[in-house]
């Protein structure tokens, strides 16, 4: 009983979220479907994060428009331990930094790397990928010392760099929203991350369209501005996440 509730609750908190995402679409004359959603499932048990994706497959059975949502780790530590129960039910993302002695680790399960913010980190997963792999570009929009990511200045040299190496695929850019109360502090770092994918897209590395940007609290902000991917953590799993 009790985990039939837990279940009902987190399918809950999910379609709630999905209304929100269009919402925030519609209000910026953009279909829904442009917008992906991504689970940040951070010290979420792999058991919690299989019975969001059932609802998630329950409510695209509903409605099949819907995409289905994509699972984001933080830590590589967290990807190896649950990629066994989640393989082949979610596309795996990672969303946290990446130490060069776990590439080998983190390949194994991450269909996506979302933080590459250096050279050197994209030719060691490029050397050591036996397959394709899509990689976003981490741009440090707000130039907090706390947070991961290649300055705004460097994106666009990387991104020509990071596309020229065998067996990676730039799929778009990521950041981390400013740690700001001021939404308009917040938006203009995502209109910049926008802009960069922009001239990324023209110069001539065309895969590079995603971006990914805005979690729980100000993913509406980042819908405004262009985001096709926002990572949600708390407003599915609940406010420890």
């Amino acid at each position: 009983m009790g985990d039939d509730a837990a279940d009902l609750g987190l399918a809950g908190r999910l379609a709630d979220v999905r209304r929100r995402v269009a919402a925030a679409a519609a209000a910026a004359g953009r279909d829904p479907r442009e917008v992906r959603l991504l689970l940040a499932t951070k010290t979420q048990p792999a058991s919690l994060v299989r019975a969001a994706l059932d609802a998630d497959r329950e409510a695209r059975a509903t409605d099949p428009s819907l995409s289905a949502v994509l699972v984001g780790e933080n830590r590589v530590q967290e990807l190896v331990a649950k990629g066994p129960e989640l393989a082949g039910l979610a596309g795996l993302h990672l969303i946290g930094p990446l130490q060069s002695n776990k590439v080998n680790a983190a390949l194994r399960w991450a269909s996506c790397i979302e933080s590459v913010a250096s050279l050197d980190l994209a030719e060691r997963l490029s050397a050591r990928a036996t397959d394709p792999l899509d990689v976003y570009l981490q741009v440090n929009v707000s130039g907090e010392e706390s947070k991961h990511g290649v300055a705004p200045a460097a994106a666009v040299t990387l991104a020509r760099s990071v596309a020229a190496l065998p067996r990676l695929r730039v799929a778009g850019l990521m950041t981390v929203g400013a740690r700001s109360d001021d939404g308009r502090v917040v938006r203009s770092g995502y209109a910049l991350l926008r802009s960069l994918r922009d001239e990324i897209v023209a110069g001539g590395t065309q895969t590079a369209t995603e971006l990914s940007m805005g979690m729980s609290g100000d993913l509406e902000l980042a819908i405004a501005v262009g985001a096709t991917l926002v990572r949600v953590g708390s407003a599915v799993f609940g406010a420890h996440t």
